[in-house]
């Protein structure tokens, strides 16, 4: 139990994602939102007042939230770091302005966990699935170094398309997944967008995501690296082939998975593997750790993105439909949320697990 709640500011906090970070943190019990910033089309304003009329969730916004002022983030770099022990990011800028403002940011010692793409491929920034890769916070000595830090940093977070598959390629490694066929089925909310604001999707499927596929083909591979060298080294397997498509669903992102794998299993043997996966976090009790972590579905048309997109409050895995495939070998259905485990949510578990750890005070 903390005896104090640590001062937090969220970066871009009047986006898609943003709103999200607010109603995930207005209560929690270890961090406290004491600072929001944006562009300076919202700056100087009110929170209530810069969200009004594009507020995306059913509850309002926080009140002790809306009465904050919103800074500009580009601008008020160090009047926002005076307030808070850490950053949230969001930014929907140019991926290389994002780049040099999160930078900014950890050069005032002031630590980003971004959610944002910009430094995924930065070679000293670790990015976090935390329940498979927390030990890459190894990184994060070596990124302070390098920068000449001393409590500053930055760390990413991998594409939302990601996070409903590959825990259950990490679950199963013992049997050695070497190929997947992967096709996702991607919510509207991915792309910042309500039905209100994105009409063509009605009766549509829309079989493109910009830079979707590749980030979903790569950025499992940094997750399952190793750090040598000062950076990490891309594990070699399994290979991804990814297709992504945009489908007219509110949130949550379903994925189906052909699978190769270099052992032999029963579906028995698999699901059971599914089942007892050990969440390597679990005795930090973290807030938003869900548990369990994964859950498989017995019944045929189970998981379903409506009924279970908010499994775990929205932090857990569903996988389901698990059987032998003529080609590669098995496939599989999962889904996560995006906007929670894929988004402002993982962001949340990976600033809470950096707590423990030590890197944020």
């Amino acid at each position: 139990m903390r005896n104090e709640k640590i001062p937090v500011g969220i970066l871009g906090a009047t986006g898609m994602v943003g709103q999200r970070f607010i109603t995930l943190l207005a209560n929690h019990p270890w961090f406290d939102v004491t600072c929001v910033a944006a562009s300076s089309r919202s700056a100087g304003k009110t929170y209530a007042e810069a969200v009004h009329g594009r507020w995306n969730f059913k509850n309002p916004v926080p009140a002790h939230i809306g009465t904050l002022k919103v800074y500009d983030a580009v601008e008020e770099v160090a009047p926002v770091c005076k307030q808070v022990e850490f950053v949230f990011s969001a930014m929907s800028l140019d991926k290389e302005k994002v780049r040099a403002l999160e930078e900014q940011y950890a050069a005032h010692e002031t630590p980003v966990v971004s959610n944002n793409s910009a430094h995924r491929w930065t070679k000293d920034v670790p990015m976090f699935i935390p329940e498979i890769n927390h030990h890459h916070t190894a990184l994060i000595d070596i990124q302070r170094k390098n920068r000449g830090w001393e409590k500053g940093f930055i760390t990413a977070k991998p594409n939302c398309s990601i996070q409903s598959y590959v825990p259950i390629l990490e679950a199963l490694k013992d049997y050695q997944p070497e190929r997947a066929a992967v096709s996702t089925y991607q919510a509207i909310s991915g792309a910042g967008k309500t039905f209100d604001t994105y009409p063509e999707i009605s009766d549509n499927i829309i079989p493109y995501i910009g830079g979707e596929e590749q980030k979903s083909e790569d950025e499992p591979l940094k997750i399952w690296g190793r750090i040598s060298g000062g950076e990490i080294q891309l594990a070699e397997s399994p290979i991804i082939s990814a297709t992504c498509v945009r489908v007219p669903v509110s949130d949550g992102h379903l994925v189906t998975v052909n699978l190769t794998l270099g052992r032999e299993a029963s579906r028995e043997e698999l699901i059971e593997a599914i089942n007892s996966c050990e969440d390597p976090i679990a005795d930090m009790e973290l807030p938003s750790s869900p548990s369990p972590f994964l859950k498989y579905f017995s019944e045929k048309d189970r998981p379903q993105t409506r009924l279970d997109r908010n499994f775990g409050d929205g932090m857990g895995i569903a996988v389901g439909r698990l059987r032998e495939d003529p080609v590669l070998g098995w496939k599989f259905v999962a889904l996560s949320h995006n906007t929670i485990r894929g988004a402002a949510g993982g962001a949340v578990l990976t600033a809470e697990m950096l707590v423990k750890k030590g890197y944020i005070e």
